[in-house]
């Protein structure tokens, strides 16, 4: 590209030279001629005034007395009748400019000088105009260059940050190059980087949520399945089996709901739900788990609440709080309901060392944790109460107490089952 700007603007000032130039040196030519011409009439009209004063002053004419009026170079003949020829300087050679002129008293006067002299003046122009030439296709190639780098330049950086794009990297550059059409397509490159940045954190994100909010129903439902392995009691493995398939459905329920919330974590879809009904699921999933580990897990509080949100979404949230409690907790785990104002509360509770006080609010960030964990699961926790309006709290730092806030009142345009409200 650099080659062809330079090459194209080259082209254009040698056209412009050759077509001004020729023009130029055709009419300096003529203009150095004509003045030439003009020049060599006005010294023999001169020189004839001149012998005309003489013969009506001292009434003679000689060649010492014209000598000093010839300009150097000419050659002047001086006829008067009756009298001999007067000659100054010497005849030229080849060609000559010729000018005449005829006095009062009769006399003839010519006046020649070489054409040799037009010709070294035309010269002279001839040279001045080409190095103007040169220089102006100097400067023009200098300014091409420039040009040419200056839009070049940009193109490869374009090019360059596209080549990044395709190969994963979709840091923006933000720089602008100052011609309007390549920071056009700098802004739409860079606003592709940071939607490309966006898309491959979701998907990031979901896999880590999807990892981590699958490897507990994954684990329960092993356990399930190799106690069906062990038994040979019909019933037993009959019990085990129904159970297995809740569990299957509710883990059909995590990735669908993993799924929505990564398009767009407000698309909720919240019910009016048993609020008692998904604890005592959670506890019965759980309780195996906390026994093996030599601890309880219990419930108390005020019964038969309904809550609006999505059932899956609120098991999922109890589920990583009873599993935090699990892991970085102590004692005996208690889930307590509250009513408080129009929200239904249910607070996890432990008899553990709690939060650390470096942490406090941070806990519900991503990868933030205490016990070298992957610090996903509160983040993922909080993002799925938000997703139906409520909100998950650290109610207590020592002993830890978390607190799940739950509307009981169904949302604007639905019915108490969740469907839309008809006019």
């Amino acid at each position: 590209m650099r080659r062809r700007l330079i090459q194209s603007t080259l082209a254009v000032v040698l056209v412009v030279i050759a077509v001004f130039g020729v023009s130029l040196v055709v009419v300096e030519s003529r203009t150095i001629s004509s003045s030439a011409q003009e020049r060599v009439e006005l010294e023999a009209a001169r020189l004839a005034s001149i012998v005309d004063s003489r013969l009506l002053g001292a009434g003679t004419v000689d060649a010492d007395v014209l000598r000093g009026q010839v300009a150097r170079g000419r050659y002047a003949v001086i006829r008067i009748p009756g009298q001999r020829p007067i000659e100054i300087g010497d005849k030229p050679r080849g060609g000559v400019i010729r000018g005449e002129a005829t006095g009062e008293e009769g006399e003839q006067v010519v006046v020649e000088e070489p054409r040799s002299a037009v010709t070294r003046e035309v010269g002279r122009t001839l040279v001045i105009i080409a190095l103007v030439a040169l220089l102006a296709v100097v400067a023009a190639v200098l300014l091409a260059v420039r040009q040419a780098n200056r839009l070049a330049s940009p193109l490869t950086d374009l090019a360059e940050t596209a080549e990044r794009l395709g190969s994963g990297d979709p840091r923006p550059r933000h720089k602008r190059y100052g011609v309007p059409e390549l920071d056009r397509v700098a802004d739409v490159l860079d606003a592709s980087a940071e939607r490309i940045a966006r898309m491959l954190t979701a998907e990031r994100r979901l896999a880590a949520d999807a990892s981590h909010q699958l490897r507990t129903p994954l684990t329960a439902l092993s356990m399930r399945l190799e106690e069906i392995t062990l038994t040979d009691d019909p019933d037993t493995v009959k019990e085990e089996a129904t159970i297995a398939l809740s569990q299957v459905e509710r883990l059909t329920d995590v990735v669908q709901r993993l799924l929505t919330n990564s398009r767009d974590p407000r698309n909720g879809s919240a019910v009016t739900f048993d609020l008692d009904e998904v604890i005592q699921q959670q506890i019965a999933e759980w309780r195996p788990a906390y026994r093996s580990a030599g601890r309880a897990i219990v419930c108390s509080g005020k019964r038969h609440l309904n809550a609006v949100g999505t059932p899956g979404a609120v098991a999922q949230v109890l589920a990583a709080l009873i599993e935090n409690s699990l892991m970085h907790g102590g004692g005996t785990v208690a889930l307590r309901t509250r009513v408080t104002g129009n929200q239904a509360v249910v607070e996890v509770a432990d008899e553990g060392p709690g939060v650390p006080a470096d942490l406090g609010a941070r806990i519900f960030e991503r990868t933030i944790s205490g016990h070298n964990s992957t610090g996903i699961g509160l983040a993922v926790a909080r993002d799925l109460a938000e997703a139906d309006g409520g909100r998950l709290e650290l109610l207590q730092a020592k002993p830890a107490v978390f607190g799940l806030f739950l509307s009981r009142t169904p949302p604007p345009g639905k019915t108490s089952a969740g469907e839309p409200t008809v006019r």
